[in-house]
């Protein structure tokens, strides 16, 4: 048993002050919020927000997201996605528009409840979610309209029947796997509809 057992994170609302021992300063957590979560283009922020959308669509945006997690989201259902973005258009100045491409790499999973890592290598979740900021003009590139951002989903297993140990996979090589392209408000549907599909074709195939 830890001595030290994870510490249970109480969802913020912003209004919370910067004291000293109790006694308020003029300044909120708000603040920080403000200054350090402000860039949503860049490739930092743009991956959390990616993450919070697709719980949002799901309904299970109400509690708060855990670094370094084996996946990134659980739905109700006990289904487990991992979330990658890509975008166009970056923080930084740029010659042309940017090459998309996304990690999917194996890993070792960790438990935020124990500290421990297990010791099988491989993909963690049921499927993926792939959103990509899809606009391409910088003059009014906004992340949180939500109609500038296309989703797709692919189940994990096909990942691995195709592409193995394979670290990374372009936009174009996971258009080649057929995925489920999904607007936000059809993301429920897909998904579950992408996960009975999956769980169909290996029914069959062991029969």
């Amino acid at each position: 048993m830890n001595k030290y057992p994870e510490i249970d994170v109480e969802r913020k609302i912003g209004d919370e002050a910067f004291h000293k021992n109790g006694k308020p300063i003029n300044d909120s957590l708000l603040s920080f919020w403000q200054w350090s979560a402000s860039d949503l283009v860049g490739n930092a922020m743009r991956g959390i927000l990616a993450e919070y959308i697709v719980a949002s669509a799901l309904g299970v945006a109400k509690g708060s997201r855990t670094e370094w997690d084996s996946y990134d989201i659980e739905t109700t259902e006990g289904i487990k996605i991992e979330v990658k973005s890509g975008a166009y258009i970056q923080r930084w100045a740029q010659k042309k528009l940017s090459n998309i491409q996304f990690s999917i790499r194996k890993t070792k999973g960790w438990d935020s409840k124990t500290n421990s890592h297990s010791t099988e290598i491989k993909r963690q979740s049921d499927l993926y979610v792939f959103c990509i900021l899809n606009h391409k003009d910088q003059e009014t590139i906004d992340p949180l309209n939500l109609e500038q951002w296309l989703f797709y989903v692919l189940s994990t297993s096909i990942l691995n029947k195709k592409l193995g140990n394979q670290k990374t996979i372009t936009l174009s090589s996971l258009m080649k796997l057929n995925p489920t392209e999904s607007t936000y408000n059809e993301l429920q549907s897909k998904i579950k509809m992408t996960l009975n599909k999956t769980q169909l074709n290996l029914y069959s195939n062991q029969t």
